[in-house]
């Protein structure tokens, strides 16, 4: 504080001094072409440059500088942001590549599976259709050689009807077995042809 106030006591001296110089010559003219009054203004000039340097520019200077650096780390640290977040994004879309790969693997999956739970479940309606057919035509053909024996039945009892009546007689139950037996043997054989 006391340089300040010595600064400024000398920077007043020095500015008044021509000035009384001056009135004491009887000139108020500063553009008189004296020199004496060049060399003081030129002496005025510096001091002020150097009160001026030292308690103006020196904080001014300071503070741009100080708003320099502030500005250059602010662009560092952007461009560190900048570079940070692409970064993340490199990595996100990496994620998010890795994610699509993964579901469309999933889905793939699914579908694979759904086409062999498909062809199963296909393999075994086919299956059950096949042995339910089997099944019929095992049933089929036993009721088809009921349906043959019964009929030989009815055809040798109408057969022995018919040659009791030509015979006028009647057969014992001996005959009468006999001549189904040979009825259903000659049946079986044109059966067979």
């Amino acid at each position: 504080m006391m340089r300040k106030v010595s600064w400024s006591l000398v920077l007043s001296v020095l500015v008044m001094t021509p000035a009384v110089w001056a009135a004491d010559e009887g000139q108020s003219n500063l553009f008189a072409g004296d020199i004496g009054n060049a060399v003081w203004t030129l002496v005025i000039f510096l001091l002020v440059l150097l009160i001026l340097g030292k308690f103006a520019w020196g904080p001014l200077l300071s503070g741009l500088q100080q708003r320099e650096e502030f500005i250059r780390r602010s662009l560092q640290e952007a461009k560190d942001d900048r570079e940070a977040a692409e970064a993340r994004l490199q990595e996100y879309e990496a994620k998010l590549a890795d994610a699509g790969a993964q579901a469309t693997e999933i889905v793939d999956k699914g579908k694979r599976e759904a086409e062999k739970a498909s062809a199963s479940i296909e393999e075994k309606a086919r299956s059950e259709a096949d042995k339910m057919v089997e099944r019929a035509r095992r049933e089929i053909d036993l009721a088809k050689q009921s349906a043959i024996k019964d009929l030989y039945a009815t055809s040798s009892d109408l057969a022995t009807e018919i040659a009791a009546r030509i015979l006028q007689r009647e057969l014992n139950a001996q005959d009468h077995e006999r001549l189904i037996s040979e009825s259903i043997k000659e049946l079986g054989d044109l059966e067979k042809n």
